[in-house]
Protein backbone atom coordinates (compact mmCIF):
# COMPACT_ATOMS: atom_id res chain seq x y z
CA UNK A 1 0.00 0.00 0.00
CA UNK A 2 2.78 2.30 1.06
CA UNK A 3 4.47 1.64 -2.57
CA UNK A 4 1.27 2.72 -4.39
CA UNK A 5 1.05 6.11 -2.21
CA UNK A 6 4.67 6.69 -2.90
CA UNK A 7 4.39 6.22 -6.39
CA UNK A 8 0.90 8.67 -6.70
CA UNK A 9 3.27 11.38 -4.48
CA UNK A 10 6.20 11.08 -6.89
CA UNK A 11 3.89 11.22 -9.90
CA UNK A 12 2.04 14.26 -8.73
CA UNK A 13 5.60 16.61 -8.47
CA UNK A 14 6.38 15.49 -12.32
CA UNK A 15 3.57 17.08 -13.37
CA UNK A 16 5.43 20.41 -11.87
CA UNK A 17 8.62 19.53 -12.85
CA UNK A 18 9.93 15.94 -14.11
CA UNK A 19 13.40 16.39 -12.77
CA UNK A 20 12.61 17.01 -8.95
CA UNK A 21 11.27 13.39 -8.01
CA UNK A 22 13.39 11.57 -10.71
CA UNK A 23 16.66 12.93 -9.00
CA UNK A 24 15.17 12.59 -5.42
CA UNK A 25 14.35 8.68 -6.03
CA UNK A 26 17.83 8.41 -7.62
CA UNK A 27 19.61 10.09 -4.50
CA UNK A 28 17.00 8.18 -2.32
CA UNK A 29 17.76 4.60 -3.82
CA UNK A 30 21.44 5.40 -4.32
CA UNK A 31 22.57 6.67 -0.26
CA UNK A 32 19.29 5.65 1.58
CA UNK A 33 16.78 3.31 2.57
CA UNK A 34 14.26 5.49 1.95
CA UNK A 35 13.06 3.46 -1.52
CA UNK A 36 15.17 0.42 -3.41
CA UNK A 37 14.46 0.80 -6.73
CA UNK A 38 14.62 -2.56 -9.67
CA UNK A 39 16.34 -3.23 -12.84
CA UNK A 40 15.18 -1.86 -15.13
CA UNK A 41 14.22 1.28 -12.74
CA UNK A 42 17.71 1.45 -10.65
CA UNK A 43 19.43 3.19 -13.94
CA UNK A 44 17.63 5.96 -12.58
CA UNK A 45 20.29 5.91 -9.50
CA UNK A 46 23.16 5.04 -11.58
CA UNK A 47 25.94 7.74 -11.61
CA UNK A 48 25.35 8.92 -15.69
CA UNK A 49 21.71 9.39 -14.54
CA UNK A 50 22.33 11.29 -11.55
CA UNK A 51 24.84 13.58 -13.70
CA UNK A 52 21.97 14.20 -16.35
CA UNK A 53 19.43 14.61 -14.18
CA UNK A 54 21.40 17.13 -12.24
CA UNK A 55 22.03 19.21 -15.63
CA UNK A 56 18.23 18.82 -17.06
CA UNK A 57 16.80 20.03 -13.28
CA UNK A 58 19.31 23.28 -14.09
CA UNK A 59 17.99 24.02 -17.60
CA UNK A 60 14.40 23.55 -16.50
CA UNK A 61 14.90 25.49 -13.25
CA UNK A 62 15.89 28.40 -15.08
CA UNK A 63 13.94 28.01 -18.56
CA UNK A 64 10.58 28.20 -16.25
CA UNK A 65 11.89 31.63 -14.82
CA UNK A 66 11.92 33.32 -17.91
CA UNK A 67 8.57 34.71 -19.58
CA UNK A 68 7.67 33.29 -23.10
CA UNK A 69 10.44 30.36 -22.46
CA UNK A 70 8.30 28.83 -19.86
CA UNK A 71 5.46 28.23 -22.15
CA UNK A 72 7.84 26.72 -24.89
CA UNK A 73 9.72 24.84 -22.00
CA UNK A 74 6.36 23.98 -21.02
CA UNK A 75 5.26 22.66 -24.40
CA UNK A 76 8.55 20.38 -24.70
CA UNK A 77 7.88 19.04 -21.30
CA UNK A 78 4.15 17.93 -21.90
CA UNK A 79 5.55 14.43 -23.33
CA UNK A 80 8.30 14.91 -20.69
CA UNK A 81 6.64 15.44 -17.19
CA UNK A 82 3.71 12.52 -17.48
CA UNK A 83 6.23 10.15 -19.10
CA UNK A 84 8.15 10.96 -15.76
CA UNK A 85 5.32 10.16 -13.74
CA UNK A 86 4.64 7.37 -15.28
CA UNK A 87 8.43 5.75 -14.50
CA UNK A 88 7.95 7.10 -10.79
CA UNK A 89 4.65 5.08 -10.85
CA UNK A 90 5.70 1.81 -12.00
CA UNK A 91 9.22 2.25 -10.42
CA UNK A 92 8.12 2.76 -7.08
CA UNK A 93 5.16 -0.66 -7.02
CA UNK A 94 7.31 -2.98 -9.33
CA UNK A 95 7.77 -4.97 -6.49
CA UNK A 96 3.96 -5.24 -5.41
CA UNK A 97 3.24 -8.56 -7.19
CA UNK A 98 -0.63 -7.22 -7.47
CA UNK A 99 0.31 -3.65 -9.39
CA UNK A 100 0.02 -4.43 -12.78
CA UNK A 101 2.36 -2.16 -14.62
CA UNK A 102 0.24 -1.22 -17.64
CA UNK A 103 -2.08 0.01 -14.53
CA UNK A 104 0.75 1.43 -12.68
CA UNK A 105 2.21 3.15 -16.38
CA UNK A 106 -1.40 4.62 -17.08
CA UNK A 107 -1.72 5.94 -12.77
CA UNK A 108 1.24 7.57 -13.51
CA UNK A 109 0.46 9.17 -16.89
CA UNK A 110 -2.48 10.66 -16.04
CA UNK A 111 -1.89 11.78 -12.44
CA UNK A 112 1.58 14.01 -13.89
CA UNK A 113 -0.51 14.74 -17.07
CA UNK A 114 -3.34 16.20 -15.08
CA UNK A 115 -0.71 18.50 -12.86
CA UNK A 116 0.92 19.41 -15.89
CA UNK A 117 -1.94 20.43 -17.97
CA UNK A 118 -3.26 22.81 -14.85
CA UNK A 119 0.01 24.23 -14.97
CA UNK A 120 0.30 24.84 -18.50
CA UNK A 121 -3.04 26.33 -18.25
CA UNK A 122 -2.38 28.77 -15.34
CA UNK A 123 0.86 30.19 -16.53
CA UNK A 124 -0.58 31.83 -19.21
CA UNK A 125 -2.99 33.75 -17.10
CA UNK A 126 -0.24 34.88 -14.82
CA UNK A 127 1.76 35.97 -17.35
CA UNK A 128 -1.06 38.02 -19.06
CA UNK A 129 -2.24 39.36 -15.43
CA UNK A 130 1.86 40.15 -14.26
CA UNK A 131 3.36 40.60 -17.69
CA UNK A 132 5.84 38.17 -16.97
CA UNK A 133 6.74 39.63 -13.69
CA UNK A 134 5.03 37.06 -11.58
CA UNK A 135 6.27 33.65 -13.59
CA UNK A 136 9.65 33.88 -11.42
CA UNK A 137 7.64 33.44 -8.22
CA UNK A 138 5.32 31.28 -9.18
CA UNK A 139 7.68 29.09 -10.86
CA UNK A 140 9.68 28.90 -7.32
CA UNK A 141 6.01 28.07 -5.85
CA UNK A 142 5.65 25.24 -8.12
CA UNK A 143 9.63 23.93 -7.63
CA UNK A 144 8.62 24.14 -3.57
CA UNK A 145 5.63 22.57 -4.01
CA UNK A 146 7.22 19.46 -6.37
CA UNK A 147 10.12 19.51 -3.53
CA UNK A 148 8.16 19.04 -0.53
CA UNK A 149 5.43 16.61 -1.98
CA UNK A 150 8.49 14.43 -3.13
CA UNK A 151 9.80 14.56 0.40
CA UNK A 152 6.57 13.66 1.92
CA UNK A 153 5.98 10.46 -0.89
CA UNK A 154 9.71 9.04 0.45
CA UNK A 155 9.40 9.46 3.77
CA UNK A 156 5.81 9.86 4.78
CA UNK A 157 3.92 8.20 1.89
CA UNK A 158 0.75 8.13 4.16
CA UNK A 159 0.48 11.40 4.22
CA UNK A 160 0.02 11.69 0.46
CA UNK A 161 -3.46 11.11 1.26
CA UNK A 162 -4.22 14.32 2.99
CA UNK A 163 -2.18 15.84 -0.38
CA UNK A 164 -4.56 14.40 -2.71
CA UNK A 165 -7.84 15.55 -0.33
CA UNK A 166 -6.34 18.92 -0.25
CA UNK A 167 -5.69 19.39 -4.04
CA UNK A 168 -8.69 17.73 -4.96
CA UNK A 169 -10.63 20.39 -2.56
CA UNK A 170 -9.13 23.07 -4.49
CA UNK A 171 -9.53 22.51 -7.70
CA UNK A 172 -13.06 22.01 -6.22
CA UNK A 173 -12.63 25.43 -4.76
CA UNK A 174 -12.02 27.01 -8.07
CA UNK A 175 -14.33 25.42 -9.90
CA UNK A 176 -17.06 26.11 -7.83
CA UNK A 177 -15.59 29.76 -7.51
CA UNK A 178 -15.74 29.80 -11.65
CA UNK A 179 -19.22 28.46 -11.88
CA UNK A 180 -20.32 31.05 -9.69
CA UNK A 181 -18.89 34.23 -11.23
CA UNK A 182 -20.48 32.95 -14.83
CA UNK A 183 -24.35 32.35 -13.11
CA UNK A 184 -24.08 35.84 -11.04
CA UNK A 185 -26.11 38.64 -12.35
CA UNK A 186 -24.11 41.52 -14.11
CA UNK A 187 -24.39 44.71 -12.49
Amino acid sequence: MYEILTGLGLAMPAGLNAYIPLLAVALADRYTGLIHLTAPYDVISSPVAIVLLIVLLLVELLADKIPVIDHVNDLVQSAIRPSSGAVLMMASTDALPAMNPIVAMILGLTIAGAVHVAKAAVRPVVTAMTGGIGNPVVSAAEDGAAIGITVIALVAPILIVVVIVAATYAVYAVYRRRARRRHAPDS
